[in-house]
């Protein structure tokens, strides 16, 4: 069924709300996919706060303009699916890696995130990328790495001491 203008235009108008404010996105070739899969894969979407649209590569392209994604033309070809990453930068490229180990027909062909356009081989290094409350996390621990081990330090010299006195009564 064809589309009226009107419904393209909304649907260009969801699409450029919606990449203006995601932090990445992941193009992935669905041909072949069974409904139920495809459904499968926005169930998992919607849990892991990716934002999930099949739309004609035409309207993509309208749509990422005043986007940072709109020097992904040379790479909208073919039935796409975008998966757009609103609060984790890897979550999109995640979602995609793992379920594209259990549907071979799922196949990633570009991801954006910050400074341009990647191919599918950068996908491991950009599905590896910490959430926001793992970066937090790491950082509070590197945060609280010398501060423990100051207070190791300071807290060896009277321990040592008494070490010490306790060697000293023994001998004696």
């Amino acid at each position: 069924m064809a589309l009226g203008l009107a419904a393209k235009k909304a649907i260009v108008k969801e699409v450029n709300e919606v990449a203006s404010n995601a932090l990445s996105v992941a193009v992935a070739e669905y041909r072949g996919m069974e409904v139920a899969h495809m459904t499968a894969l926005r169930r998992k979407a919607r849990e892991q706060g990716v934002y999930l649209k099949v739309i004609r590569n035409t309207l993509a392209k309208r749509a990422f303009e005043g986007t940072q994604f709109e020097d992904m033309d040379a790479v909208l070809k073919g039935p796409l699916v975008y998966g757009f990453s609103l609060d984790a930068p890897g979550a999109s490229a995640r979602l995609f890696k793992d379920f594209a180990k259990e549907n071979k027909h799922l196949k990633v062909t570009a991801l954006h995130i910050g400074n341009g356009v990647m191919g599918a081989d950068k996908l491991d290094a950009v599905a590896s990328l910490p959430t926001r409350d793992e970066a937090l996390a790491k950082l509070l621990a590197t945060f609280k790495a010398p501060v423990s081990k100051f207070v190791r330090t300071v807290n060896e010299v009277p321990t040592k001491f008494v070490r010490v006195l306790a060697a000293i009564k023994d001998a004696k």
